[in-house]
């Protein structure tokens, strides 16, 4: 299962931060700077993750300016419309041109106690209206203490993945609970030994070709000094990056691994 075919998807993940007015000065300084470094589009995807709020903004503005990003959102229900305050459709992503969703990301497994069952469901959701989840999959450093490096992140996956076709369009993102957000980051050998079981969960549960074509992402304190040894790992296809991903001259330094370090 090479990677030959599995184009690098870097994705930012706004969390809960830039207004759609910051937004549109982020994105405008994201691509001048990609533009001013004569960087390559077709070899990397970006992805950005706006809070719901921007992403009209956003895809206004990508569109106008063709910009060469692909627009995600944070997360959404597994309703597609109802009596649901507060939850946002699948189908109202769809329409903004989003192509991407995260789904269970550690924030939402932990402050909204979305368990597994429930990420699955919103992986259904997406698939629904035509959107690429972004599966987020990771243990904290006490699970991994006591269940080992891979399980956690097995198991959390085998649950996401019931149901779906052999031929759905997902990505899969490994972030190490432990690494998020706390300057500690995972080594690549630790991070390409969890990818390496996630794709065999993905060629288990859906079969060889989508193992093959699967993206796993790796997450958890990436920066533009680290990225590239990342990406040099078999099973590792991009990056999910949060906190770097809203300084725009060090998202576009992670971008552009395979120039400003080499791979």
């Amino acid at each position: 299962m090479g990677s030959v075919s599995r184009k690098p998807l870097i994705a930012g993940n706004w969390k809960m931060n830039l207004d759609h007015l910051q937004a549109v000065a982020f994105v405008q300084k994201l691509h001048w700077t990609l533009k001013d470094a004569a960087h390559e589009s077709d070899a990397v995807e970006v992805a950005v993750f706006p809070p719901f709020t921007d992403i009209r903004t956003v895809q206004t503005l990508v569109d106008a300016d063709k910009i060469p990003f692909a627009l995600g959102a944070q997360d959404l229900s597994t309703q597609d419309s109802g009596a649901y305050t507060g939850e946002i459709s699948g189908a109202f992503l769809k329409k903004l041109d989003a192509s991407y969703v995260i789904i269970g990301h550690s924030e939402r497994r932990q402050y909204h106690h979305e368990t597994d069952e429930l990420v699955g469901a919103k992986v259904q959701a997406a698939l629904r209206h035509g959107l690429v989840p972004v599966v987020c999959v990771g243990e904290t450093l006490e699970q991994r203490e006591e269940s080992g490096p891979t399980a956690v992140s097995v198991a959390q996956l085998e649950v996401a993945l019931q149901g779906i076709s052999a031929d759905a369009d997902i990505v899969v993102a490994y972030e190490p609970v432990w690494a998020i957000g706390t300057g500690q980051v995972a080594s690549p050998e630790q991070a390409q030994e969890v990818c390496a079981a996630l794709r065999a969960v993905v060629a288990d549960v859906l079969g060889e070709e989508a193992a093959a074509r699967t993206r796993i992402l790796y997450g958890g304190s990436v920066k533009s000094g680290n990225i590239a040894s990342f990406m040099r790992e078999p099973d590792v296809d991009g990056a999910l990056v949060g906190g770097a991903s809203l300084v725009a001259d060090e998202f576009a330094a992670i971008i552009r691994y395979q120039k400003h370090v080499g791979v």
